[in-house]
C-alpha cells in the first residue's frame, strides 16, 4: 500500500464528510431565510441577524460560525458581522436564478428522509414509493427546476427546436407528462396565450399544487391537470409533448414512451428533457454524477423499483437507450439538440 495516497485519501474523505455537514448548513440558511436577509440587508451580527429574521440568536450565532468555517460567509473582526459575499448570492440567495442550489440542498436531505427503508431495500429489493418520500423532495424539486423553466425553456431550448416553437406559436394543443407542480407547462401557457395546455402526473398532491399555481399565476382558465399514469395512455391528441426529467423515473419507460407517440398528432412533436450522462459508467465521474448517483439511490431508481418498474435510475437513459427506447415505441426520428447543459440533454421526436 502507498502510504502516501492512504493518507491523501483519508482528507478526501474528510473533505467529502465536511462538505455533507456544509450542505446541513446551507439548506437551514436557505429554509430560515437567512443568505436571503444577508443578501438584502447586509452583514450582520449574530444578535441583528437574529432581530432582522425573528430567529433564536444562539443558533444564529453557531449558524454563522459554521458557514464561516465552511467558507461561505465572510467575517469582519472590526464589528463581529458576517457579510454574504456578492459573489456568492447567485447560488445561494438568488432564486429562481441559474446558479441557486437551495432546491437542490432541500430536495436532498428531504430524500435522506427515508435513508434507512432505502438501506432495507439493498436487502429485499423494491423501494420506497413516491407517495412515502418526504415532502421536501417535491418541494425542492420544483424550486430546482424553476430556474429551467423561467430561465431557459422560453429563452434557449425553444429556439432550437423551430419546428416545436412554429407550432407552439400557431396554438398547439400540448400535453406535458409528469408534469409535477406544472411550472413547465404555466411557463408555455404564458408564453403563447393562443395555445391549450393540459398536464398529467401520477401524484394527486402535485396535480393540487399545479392547480394552485396555474390560478395564482393566471392562466388557470387555460391550463388543465389530471392524476394519470401516461403510460396507460392519453385521453387525447396534442401537437407538442413534452417531458422534463421524467423518463428515467418512470415505472415502464417504454409504455409511458409508447403513449406519448400515440398521444401525437400526425406531424406532431415531442421534446424530452433528461439526464446528461454517458452509456459508459467510467465517463459519469466527477461531482455531477456523484450528486445524480446519490439522487438515484434516495429518490429516481427507488422509487421506480418500489412499484417493480424498471428502476432505470438517474443516469439509466442516456442517449443509447433513449434511442432504443424510442425505436421500440414507434418513433421514426430521435434528434439530439446541440447545447451545452452539465445536467440535462435535450431530444425532439416525431411518429
Amino acid at each position: 500500500m502507498d502510504e502516501q495516497r492512504a493518507t491523501e485519501f483519508t482528507g478526501r474523505v474528510l473533505t467529502d464528510t465536511a462538505a455533507a455537514a456544509t450542505t446541513v448548513l446551507a439548506a437551514f440558511g436557505d429554509r430560515l431565510g437567512l443568505f436571503k436577509d444577508l443578501a438584502a440587508q447586509g452583514p450582520a451580527t449574530s444578535a441583528q441577524l437574529a432581530r432582522r429574521t425573528g430567529l433564536n440568536e444562539r443558533y444564529v450565532r453557531e449558524w454563522l460560525s459554521g458557514m464561516y468555517a465552511a467558507g461561505y460567509l465572510t467575517y469582519a473582526d472590526a464589528d463581529q458581522r458576517y457579510p454574504l459575499p456578492a459573489e456568492h448570492a447567485p447560488a445561494l440567495a438568488t432564486e429562481p436564478g441559474p446558479a441557486f442550489f437551495g432546491g437542490v440542498h432541500q430536495e436532498l436531505l428531504g430524500a435522506l428522509q427515508r435513508y434507512d427503508d432505502v438501506l432495507g431495500s439493498f436487502h429485499t429489493g423494491g423501494g420506497v414509493h413516491a407517495e412515502h418520500l418526504h415532502p421536501d423532495v417535491a418541494a425542492g424539486t420544483g424550486r430546482f427546476t424553476a430556474q429551467w423553466h423561467r430561465n431557459l425553456l422560453v429563452q434557449d431550448w425553444l429556439p432550437r427546436v423551430p419546428g416545436t416553437l412554429a407550432k407552439l406559436r400557431d396554438g398547439a394543443r400540448i400535453a406535458d407528462i409528469g408534469c409535477g407542480a406544472g411550472l413547465a407547462l404555466i411557463t408555455l401557457a404564458g408564453a403563447f396565450p393562443t395555445a391549450s395546455c393540459a398536464g398529467y402526473d401520477v401524484s394527486p398532491a402535485a396535480i393540487e399544487t399545479a392547480r394552485t399555481n396555474a390560478e395564482e399565476a393566471g392562466v388557470g382558465d387555460r391550463v388543465r391537470f389530471e392524476v394519470r399514469d401516461a403510460a396507460d395512455g392519453l385521453p387525447e391528441h396534442f401537437d407538442v409533448i413534452t417531458t422534463f426529467d421524467v423518463v428515467h423515473d418512470a415505472v415502464d419507460p417504454l409504455g409511458m414512451l409508447r403513449s406519448i407517440r400515440e398521444g401525437l398528432r400526425a406531424g406532431g412533436r415531442y421534446l424530452c428533457l433528461d439526464i446528461n450522462c454517458s452509456a459508459d459508467p467510467s465517463d459519469n465521474v466527477g461531482p455531477i454524477a456523484t450528486l445524480l448517483y446519490g439522487f438515484s439511490l434516495l429518490y429516481c431508481m427507488t422509487t421506480s423499483l418500489a412499484e417493480d418498474g424498471e428502476g432505470l435510475g438517474t443516469l439509466g437513459l442516456p442517449e443509447p437507450k433513449l434511442r432504443e427506447l424510442a425505436t421500440r415505441a414507434g418513433f421514426t426520428t430521435v434528434e439530439r439538440v446541440l447545447m451545452d447543459n452539465p445536467f440535462n440533454a435535450l431530444y425532439e421526436l416525431r411518429r
